[in-house]
């Protein structure tokens, strides 16, 4: 699991972003990732959303966040852009230890499950040929 990380104020994070215009959520799903994490990948599967309101300088904003579940297939962590100061593989079980926010740890959750079944149909295919 690749997160990304601030050292202050001390967060860990889902890799996340806003779309440019005409992008598809998958795109920019693609695109954020690979800019935050210095990570190649492919697409596997949706997750699902999470939902969360927010006020900055008197100003209420809502923000919605679609999550995928990727495979990295190239790339670099050392190679992320600066948004972020740190990016680190972890296992599942570190991941939701270090996590800032339980709605993301929700996520991993759920992207277990997914990737369990995307690896069971994975091996029956496999195994057919």
């Amino acid at each position: 699991m690749a997160l990304v990380g601030r050292s202050h104020p001390g967060i860990w994070v889902l890799p996340k972003g806003t779309p440019h215009a005409g992008e598809t959520i998958e795109q920019v799903a693609l695109r954020e990732v690979q800019e935050e994490t210095g990570l190649q990948v492919r697409l596997i599967a949706y997750i699902g959303t999470i939902s969360y309101r927010f006020v900055r300088d008197h100003i209420r904003y809502h923000k919605q966040v679609r999550h995928f579940l990727l495979e990295a297939i190239g790339g670099d962590i050392t190679l992320h852009d600066h948004e972020y100061d740190r990016v680190g593989w972890f296992s599942l079980g570190e991941a939701c230890r270090l996590l800032t926010y339980q709605n993301e740890v929700n996520i991993l959750y759920q992207a277990e499950a997914i990737l369990q079944r995307w690896l069971q149909q994975r091996h029956r295919q496999e195994g057919s040929c």
